[in-house]
C-alpha cells in the first residue's frame, strides 16, 4: 500500500474510531445524568435501558486493582493503534482492519469511563471511574418474573469490542493468524 494510501486509510480508521467513541460517550453521559442508578426503563419487552456501574471488567470481574486495569487498558489501546498501522502496511483486508477498529474504539470508550468519570461526577480520583453500562436484554424469565436469560447489562463500547472479537473468530482467523507471522 503506497503512502498516500495508508494516510487516507488512517485518517478514515481516526475518524471511525472518534465517531464510534462519541455514540458510547454521548449515551453514557445521557445515562449517567438522566437515571439513577438502579434505574430501567423498558423500550421493548425483550429491552431495557437500566443505569448501572461496573467498577471492573466484563461482567464487573476484578482480577487487578483498579488503577492497573485502567493502565493495562491505555496500553493495550495502544498497542492496537501500532498494530492497526502494521495491518495497513501489510495490506491487510479491510474488514478485519475494521474489526480491530471496532475493538480499539470499545477499548478507548471504557478507558474514557476509567479515567475521567470519577473525578467528573466527583465519587473518585482520576483512573477510579467506573465504566457506565446500560443495555439490558432480559429475555428469557422463570415463572417468578426473575431473569434466567441475558442477565449481563452492557454499554455500546462493550458490543463493539463482542461483535469484533466474536467477527474475528468466525470469520477473520486466517487474518489474525498471518498477521501475527513475522515477515
Amino acid at each position: 500500500m503506497d503512502d498516500k494510501r495508508i494516510v487516507k486509510s488512517s485518517l478514515l480508521i481516526t475518524a471511525a474510531v472518534l465517531i464510534l467513541v462519541a455514540l458510547d460517550q454521548a449515551l453514557k453521559l445521557y445515562i449517567r445524568t438522566h437515571f439513577a442508578l438502579g434505574e430501567a426503563h423498558e423500550i421493548l419487552p425483550f429491552f431495557q435501558l437500566c443505569f448501572v456501574e461496573n467498577n471492573g471488567m466484563a461482567f464487573g470481574i476484578q482480577w487487578l486493582p483498579k488503577w492497573c486495569l485502567t493502565a493495562f487498558r491505555i496500553v493495550m489501546v495502544g498497542l492496537l493503534g501500532w498494530y492497526i498501522h502494521t495491518l495497513l502496511h501489510r495490506s491487510a483486508r479491510p474488514w478485519y482492519i475494521a474489526m480491530v477498529t471496532l475493538i480499539t474504539a470499545g477499548a478507548l470508550g471504557n478507558i474514557i469511563d476509567c479515567v475521567f468519570y470519577g473525578r467528573l461526577f466527583g465519587y473518585e480520583t482520576w483512573f477510579y471511574g467506573r465504566v457506565v453500562d446500560m443495555l439490558y436484554f432480559p429475555l428469557i424469565h422463570n415463572a417468578a418474573g426473575e431473569t434466567l436469560f441475558f442477565r449481563p447489562v452492557f454499554n455500546l463500547a462493550d458490543s463493539y469490542i463482542t461483535v469484533a472479537v466474536l467477527a474475528i473468530i468466525l470469520f477473520f482467523r486466517k487474518d489474525l493468524n498471518d498477521s501475527l507471522e513475522s515477515k
